[in-house]
């Protein structure tokens, strides 16, 4: 926390050292987040380099209130939302066959593992995207309940009902597939 605080106090005086290590140190989970609420690796790629544009773009007027990694999950889920808006309105599906699994590394990971991932992938992609943002925001993204509802204007309740639901439909479907 008192690392992110120093970066944007430097970026807001031009660092672009800053800036990269902003981008090193988030990069890797805001892709996981994107990915997994997108369905699509080129798709979340896009959406994580356009925040970090904006981001970088709105660098000396920046006003983080919160922390830094909330404030850029954030930014990401709510660019992933207007994207799937935005392919809803034209009619143009998000799936396509470049799709991969919410594992940005699995050259280290295990057959096992892989296999895991990709079944809770897949899990996820079946919930509804209100949920499914809740569950990744609230275990990916490790925010918290109250920081998900001001992020998105709910209240505090209905991000807690979207998690526990998220949650109950992902075990009713993963427990369908541990059985088959």
């Amino acid at each position: 926390m008192l690392e992110d605080k120093l970066l944007i106090w430097n970026l807001k005086r031009g660092s672009r050292t800053a800036l990269e290590r902003i981008y090193a140190k988030y990069r890797v989970d805001l892709l996981t987040l994107a990915t997994a609420l997108l369905h699509d690796v080129h798709a979340a790629e896009d959406v994580v380099h356009d925040v970090f544009v904006t981001f970088a773009q709105s660098g000396r007027t920046l006003t983080i209130t919160g922390s830094l990694k909330s404030y850029l999950m954030t930014s990401v889920a709510n660019r992933a939302r207007d994207r799937i808006r935005s392919a809803k309105r034209q009619a143009a599906p998000l799936d396509n066959p470049d799709s991969l699994p919410a594992q940005p590394d699995e050259s280290q990971a295990s057959p096992v593992c892989n296999e895991s991932m990709l079944l809770l992938s897949r899990a996820l992609e079946q919930l509804p995207y209100e949920q499914r943002e809740a569950v990744i925001l609230h275990i990916r993204g490790q925010m918290t309940f109250k920081a998900i509802a001001q992020s998105q204007n709910l209240p505090i309740q209905t991000v807690q009902s979207r998690y526990r639901y998220g949650l109950d439909k992902l075990r009713v479907i993963l427990n369908g597939e541990v059985t088959q």
